[in-house]
C-alpha cells in the first residue's frame, strides 16, 4: 500500500504532509521514519524508489514534509510558501518530528496492526540528521538511529549564515536556492530560537548520549557536509557505526527531479545498508 500526501492537522500548528509505503500483512513491521534536510522535502530526487525499496523490504515506511519547509498540503514539492520557511527553525523541526511519531504509535492509528512500536528506527538526511540525533537522544520510543551525510553542528551553521548583527538590524536575510532561483528567506527569529534551546540543540552532547544503535554513512567526497562530520559523530559515540561512500556526493548521486526508474548506484549502496540494519 501506498498512501501519498495525508495531512496530519494539529491545533493552532501548521499541518505536516506525509506519505506511508508499507504491504499490507497484519503483521508488525518495523517502522522507519525519514526526515529530510534544508531546502529539502519528501518527494525531492530519488526519496520515493527509496521508500519503494523499503516497502518491499517489509518495513512500515514514512517520510514528511517538516511543517515550514515551504511546501503545502497541496502543493508539497518545492517551495510555495517562503513565509512559512521564514519561520522555521530547529525546534519547530523536532516538533514535527514528535507529532510523526506521536500519529503513527498512537493505539488509534488505522495501520497499527502493521507497526511494530518496539522497532523504531528514524533516518536523517543532512539537518535533518542532525535533528533525528538530538530527538534519538530524549525519546525512548525511538530504538534505532540512521543519518545520511549528517551535520554533527548546529551552532556553526547558525552563526555563519552570515553578519548576525545585520540579521537582527534587517530582520530578515536570504539565501539562494540554486535550482530553484529563489531567494529563501530566513527571519532572525532562527537566530533567537536556537540561542533560546542552546543547550537541546547540541548535537555532540546528543550523540555522547545515545544509548541505541547508531548507523553513520557518509560520502568522503561529500562538498556541502564535509567527511570529517561523519568522523565527529562517530568518535562521539564509538558504539556507532561508519561507513565511508567512495565516488558519491551529498544526495548519493541522485538530483531533482529524477526521471530514472533506480536509484543512482550509490543511493542503492545507502539502502541496502539501512536496510540490513533495520531488519
Amino acid at each position: 500500500m501506498i498512501i501519498k500526501n495525508e495531512t496530519l492537522s494539529r491545533e493552532e500548528q501548521k499541518p505536516i504532509v506525509f506519505d506511508v509505503f508499507f504491504i499490507e500483512t497484519k503483521k508488525p513491521k518495523p517502522l522507519v521514519i525519514f526526515c529530510h534536510g534544508y531546502k529539502g522535502f519528501k518527494d525531492w530526487g530519488s526519496w520515493n524508489l527509496m521508500a519503494e525499496a523499503f516497502r518491499k523490504a517489509e518495513t512500515f515506511f514514512v517520510k514528511f514534509n517538516f511543517s515550514h519547509n515551504g511546501g503545502t498540503p497541496e502543493n508539497p514539492i518545492d517551495f510555495p510558501d517562503l513565509e512559512a520557511f521564514a519561520e522555521n527553525n530547529y525546534t519547530k523541526e523536532l516538533d514535527d518530528l514528535d507529532a510523526i511519531l506521536n500519529h503513527f504509535l498512537s493505539k488509534n492509528y488505522e495501520h497499527k496492526n502493521e507497526i511494530d512500536t518496539a522497532n523504531v528506527t528514524i533516518i536523517g538526511h543532512s539537518r535533518g540528521g542532525g535533528i533525528s540525533i538530538i530527538k534519538a537522544s530524549e525519546d525512548s520510543r525511538i530504538t534505532n538511529l540512521i543519518t545520511l551525510a549528517s551535520v554533527c553542528d548546529f551552532a556553526k551553521r547558525t552563526a555563519t549564515i552570515g553578519d548576525i548583527e545585520q540579521w537582527k538590524k534587517d530582520g530578515v536575510k536570504y539565501v539562494l536556492n540554486g535550482r530553484t532561483k529563489q531567494q529563501m528567506p530566513h527571519n532572525y527569529q532562527f537566530y533567537e530560537d536556537f540561542k533560546a534551546h542552546e543547550e537541546r540543540l547540541n548535537i555532540e552532547n546528543a550523540e555522547k548520549s545515545l544509548q541505541i544503535p547508531h548507523l553513520i554513512i557518509h560520502a568522503k567526497d561529500d562538498p556541502s557536509v564535509k567527511f570529517n562530520e561523519a568522523e565527529s559523530l562517530h568518535s562521539w559515540n564509538p558504539k556507532s557505526i561508519l561507513i565511508p561512500l567512495e565516488n558519491s556526493d551529498h544526495v548519493f548521486g541522485a538530483k531533482h527531479p529524477w526521471l530514472d526508474k533506480l536509484p543512482p548506484k550509490a543511493l542503492v549502496q545507502v539502502i541496502e545498508n539501512c536496510i540490513g540494519q533495520i531488519c
